[in-house]
Order: structure tokens, then sequence, then C-alpha cells
């Protein structure tokens, strides 16, 4: 993994990073299918400030490394490496999202109550969007849970589920429903909800096979929940747009986070493939192995190289960014998921044990297809943009190249 044009700063802490994962966090990972326990996560969290690489994304003045967009991937590429290394460096899913968003919007009052605390690792946060079908899900339109105005605030009723990170959060980003009220259209807002409100419980667990995030995917039940004026995240009735602030990123650092992992996989396999003989010679000597091993530096390079295009584009152009964040997010998912199931392939039977880790990261990362939007609807939503962006160009004056020549001379 080379980054050969970062600035001095931020390969520095790359490096570091870099040496505490591999020294400190790696050790002290979980057996393959098990849980980070809470008393190793605050020693790691403690060994992460002392090393000078905790909150990476999270501004200076609320205690982070205050890193770029344009350089978070070497970092979250690193911290990837380990399955416990965002959590260990307060970069992890659902937290990271909601600390960009709440730096981005929030007041300086809220900034103060959700997130200072959530920066320094003292807190957990949930983000409340995914329902029960007919709810939303890949399609946001399809909202139901609600708020309408009362005196003082709002009350909010609605059902959520796959609420990553709500088992144990101090509060929930929940979106909801709400009519147009003083000059604010109708749409979505979103609502800064303690989780000690008697208006919102945590439900039933859905038992999932990744196990990297706190807290589970739960259930939510949110009924008569009233929150003050003051609970409104950014302005009423921009809930929607205020998500592609979050999501957007949040796609990209999934997949900085994964491809780390990914790395991790295939340098498990060239390890083995380098010692392990078969048939008079090591494993990376023959040519179906190589192949694998070829298809996979193809795939983790691509994968690299689109992240860097996107993590550009958002900060140049944040809309067009999040439009490129749905390509990298199917890339990925799908490219990383061949990495680690080559990497299976190659350690053979013990690829499949808990004696490699590699059933369990291929366990973690094949959710990725599904959360943060399918990658079905994702690839509707890339067919759109490009036949609208198409027809559009041809509108303004580019040739229209899609009839057929008929030839003249009777060939074929």
């Amino acid at each position: 993994m080379t980054f050969p044009h970062l600035p001095p700063d931020i390969a520095e802490l790359r490096a570091r990073t870099r040496r505490f994962i591999r020294d400190v966090v790696v050790d002290a990972e979980p057996a393959p299918g098990g849980r980070l326990d809470q008393a190793t996560r605050d020693r790691l969290r403690v060994a992460a400030r002392e090393a000078g690489v905790f909150a990476p994304l999270v501004p200076t003045e609320y205690g982070g490394q205050g890193l770029p967009i344009e350089h978070w991937s070497p970092i979250l590429q690193e911290a990837g490496y380990s399955p416990i290394g965002p959590v260990a460096l307060n970069c992890m899913a659902p937290d990271e999202g909601n600390m960009h968003m709440l730096n981005l919007i929030a007041t300086e009052e809220q900034k103060k109550r959700y997130l200072v605390p959530l920066a320094a690792g003292d807190v957990r946060s949930c983000f409340g969007m995914t329902e029960p079908h007919p709810g939303a899900g890949s399609d946001p339109a399809a909202l139901r849970t609600t708020a309408v105005r009362t005196d003082g605030g709002w009350i909010i009723d609605g059902h959520k589920r796959f609420t990553s990170g709500a088992v144990g959060a101090a509060f929930c980003i929940v979106m909801a429903r709400t009519p147009a009220v003083h000059g604010s259209p109708e749409g979505a807002t979103m609502f800064l909800v303690d989780m000690t409100n008697p208006g919102i419980r945590v439900g039933e667990a859905i038992h999932t096979v990744d196990r990297s995030i706190d807290g589970g995917h739960p259930h939510l039940y949110i009924e008569n929940c009233f929150v003050p004026d003051d609970a409104v995240l950014g302005e009423v009735g921009l809930g929607f747009r205020y998500a592609q602030v979050r999501l957007g990123p949040a796609r990209l650092t999934h997949c900085m986070r994964w491809l780390g992992l990914a790395r991790r996989a295939h340098d498990i396999a060239l390890d083995r493939a380098g010692k392990r003989e078969l048939f008079g010679g090591p494993i990376d000597s023959l040519g179906l192995a190589q192949h694998l091993l070829a298809e996979s530096v193809i795939d983790i390079e691509t994968s690299d190289a689109i992240i860097t295009k996107t993590a550009a584009l958002l900060r140049s152009d944040p809309k067009a960014g999040s439009a490129m964040s749905s390509v990298a997010k199917v890339h990925c998912s799908e490219a990383i998921f061949r990495v680690v199931d080559r990497a299976i392939q190659v350690c053979g039977g013990d690829g499949v044990s808990d004696g490699l880790p590699l059933a369990q990261y291929l366990n973690e990362v094949r959710p990725f297809r599904i959360y943060d939007g399918s990658n079905e609807t994702h690839r509707w939503a890339i067919a759109r943009r490009a036949s609208a962006g198409r027809r559009a160009a041809v509108q303004a004056g580019e040739q229209y190249r899609g009839n057929a020549v008929v030839s003249r001379d009777g060939g074929a």
C-alpha cells in the first residue's frame, strides 16, 4: 500500500496508524466470530489517544486529527486492516457518519451536547432511517415515521429496524416525515433524540453475520415521543438533503475501511501461497493460484483509484461526489468480497475454518452490498443519471449516435 504524494504530516499520521494497528490492535482482536468486549475497546481507545491516532476524521477543535476528506482513505485503509481498528480509532459507522454530519449541520449548542462526547469516544450513537416493510429502506420516499407539531416541540411516532449501533447508544438521529409548517416544506426532518427519552426504546435484536459494529442492528420503537424544538437537526423539511451530506461520505468511508480488510485478506493469501507447497513447489508458482492473486491485486487497485477520485469530488463538487459515491460503493463492495473470497480459496480448508479469520472477514464484508442502499438500487440510480446526462448533452448540441448506419453497397 503506497501513497507517494501525501503531505508530510499526513504521511506521518498514516505511518503512526499503521504501526498502531499492526503492533497493538491486531493482537487484541477477538476470536473469529466474536465481538470486541468493552474493556478491550476502552483500553485500545486510550492507547490510540496516546499514539496520536485517535479520531482521525474529527476536527481538531473537538480533539481529532482534522483530516481533509481527500486524505481520509490512506488512514482509514490502515485502520480497516483490523476489523476492530476503526472502533479503536473512533472512525467506525455509524458514529463516524454522524460526527461528520453534526459538524456540518448542528448548532453550536447541539455540537456541545452531542458532537463533543461522541468525538471523545465517551458515548455512541445511531441513525434511525430504515423501517420495516412497507416503510423506508432503499427507497427513502417510503418513509412512514412521522413527526407532528405540538406546543414547544414535536411528537414522533414510528418503527425503525436495522438501527445500527442502537444498543447502548446515547442518542439517535431519527428521520421522520413532517408536514409543511411555518414556511418550511413538507418532507423529512432529522431529530436528535436522547435514548433516555421515554418515547423511544430498543426492541428485538436482528442477528446478522457481521460482528464489527457495536450495538448491533435492532428494531427501534418510537411512540408518542416528545422532543423540543431544539432537537431539530438543521432545518425542518430538509432531512433528505442532509441525508446526502451524511450518506455520500459514509458510503465512501465504508469502502475505505473494508478495502483495508481486503488488503489484510490478500496478505494472508500471499503469505500462505508463498510458503505452502503443492505439486512440487510453492502455491504461488502455480498458474491457477497466480490468476487468483493477480485478480485480487486488480480489484484492490481499481477500488483504491475510484475511492481517491470520489473523495476528491466530494471535496470539490459534493453533488458530483455523492453521485460518484454510488459507483464507488457498488464497485468496492463487490471487489472487496471477491478479494476475501479468493483468499479463502487460496488457503483451502483452513480458509473456511476459524483457524484463519478469513471466513469472518467474508461475513463482515458481505452485508455491504445491502447496507447503505442495495447495489441494485445504486445501479438503478447510476443508470438514470447516465441516461439523463446523455439526453441533456444531445439536447445541448452533441451529435446523436444511436442510429444504425444502412449500408448502400450491399456489403455486410
